[in-house]
C-alpha cells in the first residue's frame, strides 16, 4: 500500500546540470557532486543555546581540534577521537540524568558489537526488505535533495551512513547518535571498509536536542529508530527545525496493527508499555502523518509491508 505526493524543491547544494532525478541510481562514476566547499563543522551550533560554533568569517575549526567552544554559553564540547560528543550533558561531574530502558541499551558494547552481527538483519521478520532494498527506497525519496547535506540520525554502527557516503550523493553524511559504543563501532568500520572521512562527521547527539543551525540540512534519514526515540514528537519537531525549506525526512519504523483485535489491546497498554521500556508502539500510518504536520512536515508518503513502514516528509516552503 502507497500513498505519494509531489516532490520537494531543489537541494541547496550546488549539482552539475549532468545530475538528473535518475542520478540516484547511477555508478557513483556518472555522479558529478561538487567536494564540500566548507569545513564538516561549519553547520554545527550549541545543542543549548542553537548559536552556530563557527560564523562565516571564522576560520574553520579542524578536525584534530580538542574541542568546540561555544562563544555564547562557553560551553566546551570535546572531541572524542572516534566522534564529537555535542550532548548537553557532556562534562558534567555531579549531574546524573537516567534515560529510559531502551536507549542504555543500545548505549551497551555488546548491542553495538551485536547491531550488524545479526541483530538488525533480524528485522526481515517484520517485513523489514533488507539493507540493500531499503537504501534503494530512501534514495528515491532523497532524490530533491542530491548535494546536500543528510544526517543519519540514530545512526546505530553506521550501517546507512557509510553506504550513503559510498554512494558519492552527499556532500556531507552526518553519522548521529546518543550511543558511544555504536559511534565508535562506526568508526571501526570506517577504518575496516577503507571510506574517506573527507565527507563523514561522526556526531554524538540528543535527537531532542539536535546540534545543528536551523534550515541548514538538506535531508535527515532515520533507518528503524524513531520507534527507540524517548519522545518522538519532541525528535519530530527538531527534525523540522533543522531542515530547510524543501528539505526531507525519510524513516523506518514499525506499524503494530497487522492483528486487527489486539490494536485495543495495545492502545491501552502501550503508555506502561512506553514508561517501562522507552520503546514506543504505533498502530497507524496515520498517528505518523498526524506527527509530521504538527511539526510542519508535509507531503507524507508512505510505503508498508507487514509490520514495516517508511515513510516520507517533507518540510514545509
Amino acid at each position: 500500500m502507497a500513498a505519494t505526493r509531489s516532490a520537494a524543491a531543489p537541494p541547496r547544494a550546488r549539482v552539475s546540470p549532468a545530475v538528473t532525478a535518475d542520478a540516484a541510481d547511477k555508478e557513483v562514476s556518472e555522479l558529478l557532486v561538487e567536494p564540500a566547499s566548507e569545513a564538516k563543522l561549519s553547520k554545527l551550533a550549541c545543542p543549548i543555546c542553537y548559536q552556530p560554533f563557527m560564523s562565516a568569517s571564522d576560520q574553520y575549526l579542524s578536525g584534530d581540534a580538542s574541542g568546540i567552544e561555544c562563544s555564547t554559553c562557553k560551553k566546551v564540547y570535546p572531541n572524542k577521537q572516534d566522534y564529537w560528543d555535542l550532548t548537553v550533558a557532556v562534562g558534567l561531574t555531579q549531574y546524573k540524568e537516567s534515560m529510559p530502558a531502551a536507549t542504555e541499551l543500545f548505549r551497551t558494547s555488546l548491542v553495538s558489537f551485536l547491531y550488524e552481527r545479526g541483530w538488525r538483519q533480524k528485522f526481515r521478520w517484520g517485513g523489514f526488505p533488507g539493507q540493500k532494498r531499503e537504501l534503494e527506497m530512501a534514495k528515491t525519496y532523497l532524490k530533491p535533495t542530491i548535494g546536500g547535506t543528510i544526517v543519519d540520525a540514530s545512526c546505530g554502527s553506521g550501517l546507512f551512513s557509510r553506504l550513503f557516503v559510498k554512494s558519492g550523493l552527499y556532500s556531507l553524511v552526518v553519522a548521529l547518535d546518543f550511543s558511544e559504543n555504536m559511534l565508535k563501532q562506526c568508526n571501526e568500520y570506517v577504518k575496516q571498509e577503507n571510506i574517506s572521512d573527507e565527507r563523514l562527521a561522526l556526531v554524538r547527539a540528543d535527537i531532542s536536542r539536535l546540534p545543528f543551525v536551523g534550515g541548514s540540512i538538506d535531508a535527515v534519514h532515520a533507518g528503524a529508530a524513531i520507534h527507540c526515540w524517548p519522545s518522538p514528537a519532541c525528535a519530530v519537531a527538531e527534525i523540522s527545525r533543522v531542515l530547510r525549506p524543501g528539505g526531507v525526512f525519510v524513516a523506518t519504523t514499525f506499524v503494530e496493527d497487522v492483528i486487527p483485535l489486539a490494536i485495543p489491546i495495545l492502545r491501552i497498554g502501550r503508555p506502561y508499555i512506553n514508561r517501562i521500556t522507552g520503546m514506543n508502539i504505533f498502530l497507524s500510518e496515520a498517528e505518523l502523518e498526524d506527527l509530521c504536520r504538527a511539526c510542519g512536515l508535509v507531503d507524507f508518503t508512505f510505503v508498508r509491508n507487514g509490520l514495516y513502514m517508511m515513510f516520507s516528509a517533507t518540510k514545509a516552503s
